[in-house]
């Protein structure tokens, strides 16, 4: 597990299932905390992510340059390059912010407490695959009729806001 000071927690759910406009409306709801929060995105799509590749930066990186940081009127993008990064050396990244809060969206299969996302049938499949959630949101109660050992789990619907309090809560007791 990576040494890092804040608590981490993962949002996760196949595509389209929400996973994004969630941690928007968590984000909005854990401001009222005070906490300092970092987000971490897996591109799980395929592909590198979209990034300009006409500017200096990504020709630094196209040279051959590991990384490549600019920073504008207090916005910093850093780009960097290898074969691949694991998670726990994207989060040792990310705790140069010193955050109270990590959230990651996606990264289904690490170990992390999570949220788990349900949008449809074949969703459900998350969970009894996945290890350690503390609560599931879904966008059909019916779709959780079948799920074995899912009883003792807290889930909400998508729309309930106390669902996000409940995170909220949730994530302040952790720290």
């Amino acid at each position: 597990m990576a040494m890092v000071d804040a608590t981490i927690f993962q949002i996760v759910g196949y595509q389209n299932s929400g996973k994004t406009t969630f941690i928007k409306r968590l984000i909005s709801q854990l401001q009222q905390s005070n906490l300092s929060i970092v987000t971490l995105k897996h591109h799980g799509h395929g592909g590198k992510p979209d990034f300009q590749e006409e500017k200096d930066s990504h020709q630094h990186l196209k040279a051959g340059a590991v990384a490549s940081l600019v920073e504008g009127a207090g916005h910093l993008l850093v780009h960097a390059e290898k074969s691949s990064w694991s998670l726990e050396e994207k989060l040792q990244l990310l705790s140069f912010f010193r955050p109270d809060l990590i959230l990651i969206e996606g990264h289904k299969k690490e170990r992390y407490p999570k949220a788990v996302l349900i949008r449809n049938r074949a969703d459900v499949e998350l969970l009894q695959k996945l290890d350690n959630i503390r609560v599931i949101f879904y966008w059909d109660e019916k779709l959780l009729e079948a799920s074995k050992n899912v009883a003792d789990i807290k889930r909400f619907s998508i729309e309930d806001p106390v669902g996000y309090e409940w995170v909220a809560n949730y994530l302040q007791f952790k720290k």
